[in-house]
């Protein structure tokens, strides 16, 4: 509920404020993000009398509650639009699980990698869901980073590439500079085939070996941490 004209007002957060504040727990928020969360009638700023947006703190909760509904749900948006009519009832967001799904136990230390939940979207869906434009999500297509299975939806994954896409969007990386890393991943992906089809065959025959599985989950994230610290290495030297 928003406070009534009797109450002192609240303080409030020009959108630029916001961004800061929930970056260091949702690192790919921009305004540009807020301002379409703010289009798709998710949120609802205020304006002062200069007409710029104010936020105030149920504006900046409300926030949080769509930004993690997307980053660990993948929910697009009209789900997480039916959730918050128990933030609209009595300012308490509902729970980030969709009705008949049990809730996932809590994680704390790093659990081992598991596979991930096999949800589909359709294009629509994946674009309401990251704030991916119609011509960036076409030009992704195009570059093979996005790809539709036979039902013509995307899967979970392709909810992050968009997602991380958008982002970079923001610094002005567009997607024909994105080809690179598609190039890079397949290269990785032949590199991790080559440890990976032995195993498998092991396995087929009912060997004793290495979980298959696990040996590709292990290689995927030795594989983004050498990428990483590569980057890092390489930027830090060009200072």
């Amino acid at each position: 509920m928003r406070p009534s004209s009797a109450e002192p007002p609240e303080p409030t957060l020009s959108i630029g404020a916001v961004v800061a504040e929930l970056r260091p727990d949702y690192p790919d928020v921009s305004v540009s993000k807020v301002r379409f969360l703010e289009s798709a009638g998710l949120i609802v700023p205020e304006r002062n009398d200069s007409g710029m947006r104010v936020f105030a703190a149920h504006d900046v909760e409300r926030l949080r509650f769509i930004l993690s509904a997307q980053r660990d749900r993948f929910l697009p948006l009209r789900v997480i639009r039916e959730h918050l009519d128990g933030f609209d009832r009595d300012g308490q967001p509902g729970q980030l699980v969709p009705t008949g799904e049990a809730a996932p136990p809590p994680e704390t230390v790093a659990p081992p990698p598991q596979r991930r939940r096999q949800t589909r979207v359709s294009p629509g869906e994946l674009r309401e869901s990251t704030g991916l434009d119609l011509p960036t999500y076409s030009a992704l297509k195009s570059f093979g980073l996005l790809r539709v299975d036979a039902t013509g939806r995307h899967g979970v994954d392709d909810m992050e590439i968009a997602r991380q896409a958008a982002a970079l969007a923001g610094y002005g990386i567009e997607a024909r500079h994105l080809r690179l890393f598609r190039v890079a991943a397949d290269r990785e992906i032949g590199l991790a085939e080559q440890v990976l089809e032995p195993l498998r065959r092991r396995r087929a025959r009912g060997a004793p070996g290495p979980d298959p599985e696990q040996v590709q989950a292990d290689v995927v994230t030795r594989s983004l941490a050498l990428h990483s610290a590569l980057v890092r290495a390489g930027l830090r030297g060009s200072r």
